[in-house]
């Protein structure tokens, strides 16, 4: 049932690489020692678990040939003839959709799931990166894929892609849920952006502590919520700085850092012209409280124009709900989305 406490809330973009200490002292878990078996990772995540073969399609950014790995996943059930976009969050690419591409194909939809450049297995490209390119680049995709109108689920970061791909390509997309998404109100105007040459020092210091420390935030609400999947994704993000090639991805994800900060959706929510579900775990702890994470997705569903915005948040989860009770995201979502399978043929 929807979980809704209106509260003051304010939004701090937290860049995912810290200094050891701070990110220390955003722990929510116990220390353990770090791990002596991970080996150097390739920046590309050939070794990440993804669920399903990798395809990948060329596109140019900034006069550079680069290339979107994505997922495309066939219904296991009888097809519905609707597809549904998967976007991934900051600190992840698609292979952590396991659960809810599997809830969704068995349900006849197929999905089609990117790692949107500079994250997974498409390029890392050392350029400016903002939600309107990586929104093109999705579009483009859809285009490639002969998908001419798409149900989308964006979490976290993902959460903000989904509003601007909704409002720059509305013939695109026929339904949308921001799922636990981060970018929830404009915080330029309390601090001034972090210089990118400060944020790459910092970047580069990345370890295991950190890195787990950083995840850690995700199961504030609930430490006993931590589990293989949060601890075997800490290890293939520690696997990176372990590379030779870790300085170009620290590099990039310091430029995207700047993305979260100057490229903030809340202005896109009123333009979304399709139903629009607030979805996720009602006990999101980023924004420093559930009760503030909780007053600003009321205020996006109630944003959304026409009536269409409306929320369900899950009492007792998190920032990732499916890796932790996918058996609870799922009849929800899978719900939301299939009314709109009435809605054109």
């Amino acid at each position: 049932m929807p979980l809704i406490v209106r509260t003051f809330a304010f939004f701090l973009v937290l860049p995912f690489v810290a200094s050891l200490a701070a990110a220390q002292a955003r722990a929510v878990l116990p220390p353990v020692p770090t791990p002596t078996d991970v080996k150097p990772g390739g920046i590309n995540c050939e070794d990440c678990p993804y669920p399903y073969p990798s395809n990948y399609f060329g596109i140019r950014v900034y006069s550079q040939d680069v290339r979107i790995s994505y997922m495309d996943v066939a219904p296991r059930g009888a097809p519905n003839g609707r597809s549904v976009l998967l976007l991934h969050g900051n600190n992840f690419g698609g292979f952590y959709f396991k659960a809810i591409i599997d809830g969704l194909t068995a349900e006849g939809f197929r999905v089609v799931v990117p790692d949107q450049i500079g994250y997974g297995r498409s390029s890392k490209p050392v350029a400016p990166y903002n939600f309107n390119t990586q929104a093109r680049n999705t579009w483009l995709l859809l285009q490639h894929l002969k998908i001419e109108r798409a149900m989308v689920v964006g979490h976290s970061m993902g959460g903000m892609l989904a509003a601007r791909l909704a409002t720059q390509y509305p013939k695109a997309i026929e339904r949308v849920v921001i799922y636990n998404p981060i970018g929830l109100t404009d915080g330029r105007y309390d601090r001034p952006m972090a210089e990118i040459d400060g944020s790459y020092e910092q970047s580069l210091k990345a370890d295991y502590q950190s890195i787990r420390a950083s995840l850690s935030r995700y199961v504030a609400h609930d430490p006993k919520a931590w589990n293989q999947e949060f601890e075997t994704y800490t290890r293939i993000r520690y696997s990176w700085t372990l590379g030779a090639e870790w300085p170009r991805l620290a590099m990039v994800q310091s430029l995207i850092s700047q993305m979260l900060y100057q490229d903030p959706v809340v202005y896109d929510w009123a333009h979304i012209q399709v139903p629009t579900l607030a979805f996720g775990g009602a006990d999101d702890m980023l924004l420093g409280t559930a009760a503030a994470f909780q007053q600003r997705m009321d205020v996006l569903a109630k944003t959304v124009p026409n009536g269409n915005g409306r929320v369900l948040l899950l009492p007792g989860l998190g920032h990732v709900p499916h890796l932790e009770a996918p058996e609870t995201v799922l009849p929800p979502l899978v719900a939301f989305l299939k009314e709109g399978l009435a809605a054109r043929p």
